[in-house]
């Protein structure tokens, strides 16, 4: 068989080391995890070493909490995470079949439309594909289980791994380029003699997509919203913190990144390349994405249930007699702890969290609130009409930029840290960073 790039398939994170000139085994491992903590290992009963491997994206469907936090993503579905596991395991490729990702192919299309972008220091050499899952049949032909049958067992949550009798090799052209593209960072030194030596981060990246192709006339992807106006916010928290006569004890670094919607590749770099010790940064609070509706009287604390954060949440819904609620049921499957540069400093071991607004709003339904997220998210998000033409309610920005302050504040001028809940998963590399001083 052949696949014609495009229409089956893309590629992502692969580089001029992918030629493949002999065919190679393939083998289906799942949902590519291996994940100690739930007793759950796609690798046990298969050899996958100098093989390409196939995987379905998402992780096992559970309604239980205690197993991959029920139906909230948690890190394992994290495509960067399938990788590094596949490729410690000695695999010479990588195949990922979009299920639950993306509605439908069109929309991949629309993400892969723009440049692939890497750090120059972790460029891969190693072939990732990301397949249509209308084409992935072809690769289970003459196999023990045909596509339709793993649909079958991932909807009853009976994955199971095995080898496939398809065989690939790859052979392609690669047009490349270098580019520098900055961070942008300042510091807010703290008060306190001691305290003042440890640092809060506050991200927002300001980056977008480019130039890409025309909706409606329009070709520019303007990020109005995504994260243009996340930004601005992070200046006026950064105007508002050095127009205190009394600065918080603790310091606070502002980071505007760059590369979030290539892969939070801003956040990557600074966290291996800290200009303050990653074992001293006691948080991150992420700003990506900023309230539609100046009367919503809910947030929602993305990552709150890892660490500790949760309890000065709490005290800044006090603060503003707002309700602290969870993910609502329509997006804990968009996994949004996964999706923004809160994820990068997390897995340097800082704790961190995105505060977004909930669904709960005195002049609005939860349905019309829902509605409209629902709205932006298919007709503007990632498309040139996040623009400033859109409604964008700044009073509701302003009461988001409050909200975002107070939490902030009490974080940056508190005398305890927050720490990882016991059984979070990041919480080994926060002690490995401890350890090495690092």
């Amino acid at each position: 068989m052949n696949l014609v790039f495009a229409e089956d398939y893309y590629l992502y994170r692969s580089g001029q080391q992918t030629f493949m000139p002999a065919f190679l085994p393939i083998v289906f491992v799942g949902y590519g995890i291996v994940a100690p903590e739930f007793d759950y290992n796609d690798y046990q009963s298969v050899d996958v070493e100098g093989k390409i491997v196939v995987y379905l994206d998402g992780e096992p469907i559970s309604d239980d909490e205690e197993f991959f936090d029920g139906p909230s993503p948690t890190i394992y579905a994290n495509p960067e995470s399938k990788r590094r596991i596949a490729f410690a395991r000695g695999c010479a490729g990588t195949i990922q079949i979009s299920t639950e990702s993306y509605e439908n192919w069109d929309d991949v299309k629309n993400d892969f439309q723009f440049e692939d972008v890497t750090l120059a220091y972790t460029a891969s050499g190693n072939l990732n594909i990301l397949i249509n899952p209308d084409e992935a049949d072809k690769l289970f032909f003459g196999s023990k289980y045909l596509f339709k049958d793993v649909i079958e067992m991932h909807d009853k949550q009976s994955i199971k791994s095995f080898d496939l009798k398809t065989k690939m090799r790859f052979r392609g052209v690669f047009k490349e380029r270098d580019f520098i593209s900055s961070n942008v960072i300042g510091m807010i030194e703290g008060s306190d003699p001691e305290l003042k030596n440890t640092y809060l981060i506050i991200s927002a990246h300001y980056d977008h997509l480019g130039i890409g192709e025309s909706v409606k006339g329009d070709s520019i992807y303007n990020g109005a919203l995504d994260n243009a106006l996340g930004v601005s916010v992070m200046l006026e928290l950064a105007k508002s913190f050095s127009s205190l006569e009394s600065k918080p004890k603790r310091s606070i670094v502002f980071i505007a990144t760059t590369g979030e919607e290539k892969g939070l590749l801003g956040s990557i770099y600074y966290t291996d390349n800290p200009l303050v010790p990653l074992y001293k940064t006691i948080a991150n609070v992420n700003i990506d994405g900023i309230a539609m509706f100046k009367d919503f009287s809910s947030i929602v604390g993305i990552g709150m249930e890892y660490s500790t954060l949760d309890r000065s949440l709490n005290i800044t819904t006090d603060n503003y007699s707002l309700e602290l609620q969870d993910i609502p049921p329509q997006f804990r499957r968009v996994g949004a702890f996964n999706n923004s540069d809160q994820l990068a400093f997390a897995k340097a071991g800082i704790p961190s969290i995105i505060i977004l607004e909930g669904t709960k709003n005195t002049s609005k339904s939860e349905e019309e609130v829902v509605e409209a997220f629902i709205d932006y998210y298919i007709n503007r998000y990632h498309s040139p009409q996040d623009d400033i033409n859109q409604n964008i309610d700044y009073k509701a920005a302003e009461k988001h930029t409050k909200v975002l302050f107070d939490f902030c504040y009490q974080l940056a001028n508190s005398k305890t840290e927050p720490e990882w809940k016991s059984g979070s998963p990041f919480i080994n590399a926060r002690l490995q960073s401890i350890a090495e001083e690092k």
